[in-house]
């Protein structure tokens, strides 16, 4: 069986149900905290290059102006990088990667459909 892997904040509600999605259809996950352990330039590569969803949409919004964040900082994917290895709090939650295929699991829905791919 394909390796799950989950970029996770417990603290996260959306974060947790996903966890709790994954472990509801029995799927074996390897759980990431990502504020503990922050990917690397690697990783975020090629987390990335498995999204689904455009590479700006890795990155909340929420803090930006507080960090001097600009739409500008992630408009390519290097930015995007940069911007999560100095900010890897802003990395949106929860990602779930597997087969070569990776998203942000908002709605939780899109977490059902990628582990039973």
């Amino acid at each position: 069986m394909a390796q799950t892997t989950i970029y996770h904040n417990p603290r996260c509600t959306k974060s947790r149900q996903a966890l709790q999605t994954i472990e509801d259809l029995g799927v074996d996950v390897e759980v990431v905290r990502y504020l503990e352990t922050p990917p690397d330039e690697a990783t975020l590569r090629s987390i990335l290059a498995q999204l689904e969803d455009p590479p700006a949409d890795l990155v909340r919004g929420d803090r930006w102006a507080e960090l001097g964040v600009t739409a500008d900082d992630v408009a390519t994917v290097d930015g995007v990088v940069a911007v999560l290895l100095a900010h890897p709090e802003l990395m949106q939650r929860p990602v779930v990667v597997k087969d070569g295929r990776a998203v942000i699991g908002r709605p939780t829905e899109r977490v059902t459909e990628l582990v039973r791919s």
